[in-house]
């Protein structure tokens, strides 16, 4: 993978937009085929953390090997005549779908599929000491051919590394995330739970930090006189699926699964009780 070149490309479109970054759909000239870009530009020394992040995805992504993780294949930096890095190159896999907050309302068998291949590049990744530390429905793509891809490793940390700041989206935060600023694979079951929580009943789950009082963390009492177990928001969900889903959003990371593997088993289970070859997700309409 370290030694794939961007080379010339073609630009076919644009994917999407940051405050720093755009994302193009390329097509490769050496190879003809399609490609996601990820364009960021370094407008001074102020904005080198950009640069950071960037080689921070990349060198991720070069620890994993799974097909439900996105695959990123090159980094490459522009410089100026005085050798200042003034924009760079993420190469990455084109996945020709939508992330999942923006797909239609899937079936729960068709939602079940796509947890368990969730499940499948979580535990690839926690196996290989990375955590995802951002897992929530918009890191997450379908493709039209029903391939699921877990996407964004801007805030994924290897095992040991400190955290020194707390980022993610508070609904799918870890009530431990935002205490004392941790990340590790109960954490990242939490924000599966909260994913599912949310694709299974259509609303958010309660934030881990009170948002008018400056995003001080709510304590256990507090949170859960604001969590609804997901079968009262979706009196269809199947017992076995809303109790996995609110053992993963235990306040108390000591009471959820231990590990990502275990949450994969139970979905199996489940698949085998509930989906049918009529439930393919490759069969959506788009």
């Amino acid at each position: 993978m370290s030694e794939f070149r961007i080379g010339k490309f073609q630009v076919m479109g644009t994917l999407g937009t940051g405050a720093h970054s755009t994302i193009l759909l390329i097509r490769r000239n050496e190879d003809s085929k399609h490609y996601a870009l990820k364009v960021v530009k370094i407008d001074g020394p102020d904005e080198q953390k950009f640069l950071d992040q960037a080689k921070h995805e990349f060198e991720i992504a070069n620890m994993l090997d799974h097909p439900n993780l996105l695959k990123f294949y090159a980094l490459e930096k522009e410089k100026d005549w005085l050798f200042r890095v003034k924009k760079v190159h993420l190469l990455s896999e084109y996945v020709n779908g939508k992330t999942l907050d923006k797909c239609p309302r899937l079936t729960i068998p068709r939602l079940l599929q796509v947890f368990k291949a969730i499940a499948d590049g979580m535990v690839h990744m926690h196996r290989r000491q990375v955590c995802h530390g951002d897992l929530k429905p918009n890191n997450v793509m379908l493709s039209k051919a029903g391939e699921v891809k877990i996407i964004d490793f801007g805030l994924a940390r290897v095992k040991g590394d400190k955290v020194t700041r707390v980022q993610g989206t508070p609904e799918y935060m870890a009530p431990e995330t935002a205490k004392h600023s941790l990340i590790n694979e109960r954490t990242d079951i939490y924000n599966f739970g909260a994913l599912m929580y949310r694709l299974i009943s259509w609303r958010l789950p309660p934030p881990v930090v009170s948002e008018e009082d400056g995003n001080v963390p709510l304590d256990a009492k507090m949170w859960a006189r604001l969590y609804k177990p997901v079968e009262e928001l979706q009196p269809q969900t199947p017992p076995g699926l809303a109790e996995l889903i609110n053992n993963c959003m235990q306040y108390d990371a000591n009471k959820r699964p231990e590990r990502m593997s275990n949450i994969q088993g139970t979905l199996d289970h489940l698949i085998d009780e509930l989906v049918t070859p009529e439930d393919a997700l490759d069969a959506i309409e788009w």
